[in-house]
């Protein structure tokens, strides 16, 4: 009788030891945002590499897809990930006309859906839900930071310029929130349009006090040039957030230089885990990472603290879920901790473009906005608190 126990408790043993967590990290890897998603899923992998290849002290295996920027397509993928693959977790996505499509498939499915970037005000109100959670920010948040420099610097008119889709709408909110002077122009363009002529001349036609703008990847890219060769950087202040980092400025170089963001970190944050996070991200990938990769690389710790709390329990949903609410984790940004309705409560920086010693160039926190900044929606979320 003694044989077949210690067989059986072997067997036992190797199906332990064979469990593995599995997590679909869906980002844009195709078109001018690519290097946004790319930041996204490396960062999400060097956390993994520095876990020792695991989440949670179990074998973690990472599945990686292009949602191509198109919604469609990001729905049948994630179908694919959930259903073919059947992933513990979906990290992802990095635009929010996406989030707004995988949302639903993902926490039907009673999967985890944790998202590196996009943060949109409907999920943290009143579409809250237990399986989805942020380790960015509620995308009003960095656009807010801007409003109230704006405001605290006595600005009287911003002319605002947005993409026309969800995220776009939500900068343009934020700004608004806290900036009281005059709005002379609050313009939204085709996501992807790469021209700004046309909204430059009417920039310069309006004579604000500054520009504030959200034109993320290649948008980003094409308008900071496009704006220092009309000749408007030095007479109208240029403020933005996700238009001039570190997904940005290695293709904007000199012209994004002095330019104004929001953020929530910055490659010369001041803590000991972000700058062994810098050292090591510039090692594997030879270029600076930006808050996409910072973000990434906590959503990856927030799941390793979260399987820990449930004792490596993949199928206790609960005690997950609750270890995701705890988020037990150093966060690389420092001050964090999660809200009830699943988004971050934490500090936001004013930071600028500055050019390194070694010729790259990065973004610099000049000072602190907003400290322990709740979402302005968090009230709406009916979750228990």
């Amino acid at each position: 009788m003694l044989l077949p126990a210690a067989l059986l408790a072997l067997s036992s043993g190797a199906l332990m030891a064979q469990e593995k967590v599995k997590v679909g990290i869906m980002v844009t890897l195709s078109g001018p945002p690519a290097v946004l998603g790319q930041q996204a899923r490396d960062g999400f992998n060097l956390a993994v590499k520095t876990l020792g290849g695991k989440l949670g002290g179990i074998n973690a295996e990472v599945i990686v897809v292009d949602d191509e920027l198109k919604p469609d397509v990001a729905v049948g993928k994630v179908k694919g990930l959930l259903e073919r693959d059947q992933v513990n977790f979906v990290v992802g996505p990095i635009f929010s006309n996406v989030l707004q499509a995988i949302h639903k498939p993902v926490v039907d499915s009673n999967a985890f859906l944790i998202s590196p970037n996009a943060g949109t005000s409907n999920f943290a109100g009143a579409q809250c839900n237990a399986n989805f959670y942020v380790t960015s920010y509620q995308n009003d948040q960095n656009h807010e930071v801007l409003g109230k420099y704006a405001q605290d610097k006595g600005f009287k008119k911003l002319f605002l310029m947005a993409p026309n889709y969800q995220a776009g709408r939500d900068a343009l909110a934020g700004v608004k929130r806290h900036f009281k002077g005059e709005i002379v122009a609050e313009v939204y363009t085709p996501l992807g349009q790469l021209d700004f002529s046309a909204e430059l001349a009417q920039i310069a036609a309006a004579k604000p006090d500054a520009l504030f703008t959200f034109m993320p990847g290649g948008m980003g890219v094409n308008l900071v040039r496009q704006y220092r060769q009309a000749g408007l950087a030095d007479a109208i202040p240029f403020l933005s957030a996700f238009t001039v980092d570190e997904s940005t400025l290695p293709a904007q170089k000199e012209a994004a230089v002095g330019f104004f963001g929001g953020a929530n970190w910055a490659p010369d944050m001041k803590n000991p885990q972000s700058e062994a996070f810098v050292k090591a991200y510039e090692a594997a990938y030879n270029s600076v990472p930006g808050t996409y990769a910072m973000q990434a690389y906590d959503a990856a710790m927030l799941i390793d603290a979260a399987i820990r709390s449930a004792g490596g329990k993949l199928g206790n949903k609960d005690a997950i879920r609750a270890g995701l609410r705890k988020a037990d984790f150093k966060s690389l940004r420092g001050n964090f901790k999660m809200g009830h309705n699943g988004y971050p409560i934490q500090d936001f920086y004013l930071v600028q473009a500055v050019p390194r010693p070694d010729g790259k160039f990065q973004t610099s926190i000049r000072q602190k906005i907003f400290e322990n900044y709740v979402d302005v929606y968090a009230k709406d979320c009916k979750l228990p608190k």
